[in-house]
Parts: C-alpha cells; sequence; structure tokens
C-alpha cells in the first residue's frame, strides 16, 4: 500500500482506509454486526465507517486491524496515517446549518468533486448539481416547498452557491464531460428566462472550462430504462479519451427518493458502460452547442 502523502485529501484518505477494512471484513467471511460485536461498537457504527459517512480514529483503528488480522508494520503504518489524514480537515459542508440539509452521500460528492481527475455527467432530468445557476436551482428546490422546514430552501440554495463556487475554482479543472437528454431542453424549470440563462451558462462553462457538452436527441435509442442520472468520478489518473477505466472511480446516483455512492466495481463498470454507448450516440459537441444555442434563442 502507498504511503500518505502529507497534504493527501480527507475524502481519498478516509477512503483508502474504509476500502481497506472492507475488504479485510470480507476476506475473513465477516458481517459488519459480528465485527461490531467483537469491537463492542454498534454495528451503526461500522457500517458508517464503511461508507465513508464518518472517519474512524487511529485509537479506534488499530485494535480492529489487529482483530482482522492486519499486521503488515508497513501496511499498518500507513492506513493509521490515512485515518489521521481523514480527520485533519474540517470543512464548510460540516457546518451544522449545511450538514443538516445535505444527506451523506451529497457530502461525500462534493469532497469528491474537489479531488476527482475526470467527472462524467449524465443528466436526464435537470442539469447536474454543480452546474445549475441560482435560478434554476430555486425553481427546482421549490417544487418541494411545501415540504421543506423553515430556512431550508435558502440554506440548500447557499450550500450549491458554494459548491458551485468551489467547484470551477479548481486548479487544474477536472475532465468534464457532460451527457444532456434532449428532454432538459424543453422541460420547464421555472420561467422560459431562467431555462435559457441556464442552458446559455452551461454553454459558457464549456467554453470557459474546456468541458464536452452532448445532447443525446430523442431519435436515438439508448440503455437508460433503468438507469436515472448519475455521475462517474475518476480519482486516478485522467485518460482523457472517451472510455475511461472502472478503475479508482464511483459512481454518484440520485432519484426523487434517495441518493447514493457507488463503489462496486461491477456497478461502476456497468454505469461507465452506459455513459459511453449513449455519449458515442449522441450528437457531437458543435451540432449539440448549435441545438443548445437554437432552443435558448427559442426561449427568450
Amino acid at each position: 500500500m502507498d504511503a500518505a502523502v502529507p497534504d493527501e485529501p480527507p475524502i481519498v484518505a478516509r477512503r483508502r482506509v474504509r476500502l481497506a477494512l472492507r475488504e479485510a471484513r470480507k476476506a475473513r467471511n465477516l458481517s459488519q454486526v459480528e465485527v461490531a460485536d467483537a469491537m463492542e461498537w454498534s454495528a451503526a457504527k461500522v457500517m458508517r465507517i464503511e461508507t465513508g459517512e464518518v472517519s474512524i480514529s487511529p485509537n479506534d483503528l488499530k485494535p480492529l486491524l489487529t482483530f482482522l488480522g492486519i499486521k503488515d508494520r508497513e501496511q499498518v503504518e500507513a492506513l493509521v496515517r490515512h485515518a489521521k489524514a481523514a480527520r485533519s480537515r474540517a470543512q464548510w459542508w460540516d457546518q451544522p446549518k449545511y450538514r443538516a440539509q445535505l444527506t451523506p452521500a451529497t457530502r461525500q460528492l462534493i469532497q469528491y468533486e474537489m479531488e476527482a481527475t475526470a467527472i462524467s455527467h449524465f443528466a436526464e432530468k435537470f442539469i447536474p448539481g454543480p452546474l445549475q445557476t441560482r435560478a434554476y436551482a430555486r425553481a427546482i428546490i421549490a417544487r418541494w416547498r411545501d415540504d421543506l422546514q423553515p430556512g431550508y430552501l435558502d440554506a440548500l440554495l447557499d450550500a450549491r452557491n458554494r459548491r458551485r463556487r468551489q467547484f470551477f475554482a479548481r486548479k487544474p479543472p477536472p475532465l468534464l464531460r457532460i451527457l444532456l437528454d434532449e428532454s432538459l431542453l424543453y422541460r420547464p424549470i421555472g420561467s422560459p428566462q431562467t431555462l435559457a440563462e441556464q442552458l446559455d451558462d452551461l454553454l459558457s462553462v464549456a467554453e470557459s472550462h474546456d468541458a464536452r457538452v452532448r445532447v443525446m436527441p430523442y431519435s436515438v435509442e439508448g440503455p437508460i430504462s433503468n438507469v436515472a442520472s448519475f455521475d462517474i468520478l475518476h480519482l486516478g489518473q485522467a485518460a482523457g479519451g472517451d472510455e475511461e477505466s472502472s478503475a479508482d472511480a464511483i459512481v454518484y446516483r440520485e432519484n426523487y427518493k434517495d441518493d447514493m455512492i457507488i463503489e462496486d466495481t461491477t456497478e461502476v463498470a456497468r454505469h461507465i458502460e452506459i455513459f459511453d454507448n449513449c455519449w458515442g450516440a449522441s450528437l457531437d459537441e458543435p451540432t449539440s452547442a448549435e441545438m443548445i444555442r437554437d432552443r435558448t434563442r427559442h426561449l427568450l
């Protein structure tokens, strides 16, 4: 196992630890409940550690490694360094006013966005979160206004704005591929001007951040019937081509009920295959940009 570098991002360090713990537990054919009983913890604590919702302290990690049979000195020292790095810095999304509004999966996603070398967005119903303008985001959230707690709308919008600013402040930026279902160009979100400004902003992002945007037209029968909108984030070396490897990648997927981070390599590979097939069948970037401009002009 590679030693942690001093400035290793907390989310990456946390991922190294929890994946190593999960693999060691499965290698011994132990359930999370059995680990919890042996360590005199709650099963929920083990689950949160393995999903990345919380970090494990070095003091808890050392006896757990012994129980799981991880005794190699270099590996133990590396995991302890990772555990320390994972707990070294509190970020804005950890503040109570944001933590109460963001799901655990969303908080992880924001951190992964800061470290990913390449991101592929497949957007079926809405423009992806970090690419949304404030007015577009407000129009989406307002659809559930009656179900929101007081102050939720403003807090969530503030979180989305911070996420967007942080995302586009990255140097160097990640490689971006943005695949839009054609229905996004016609689905009314807010006023016609709100949607027009969002589409125009998306084209500006493509130009200023060297992002690639394609539209999958109605005429294409893509393999998307059983998959909601999702993002693929590559945390290793960016390949830079149309086809990315599933190694060191995660998927974020959401629907109307919940959202989740997917790390299972088979599932990640399946999402990559779906994305690449749809990307290849979609309109190329110049044709897509012209379609988006035509729609913007029509809306205005």
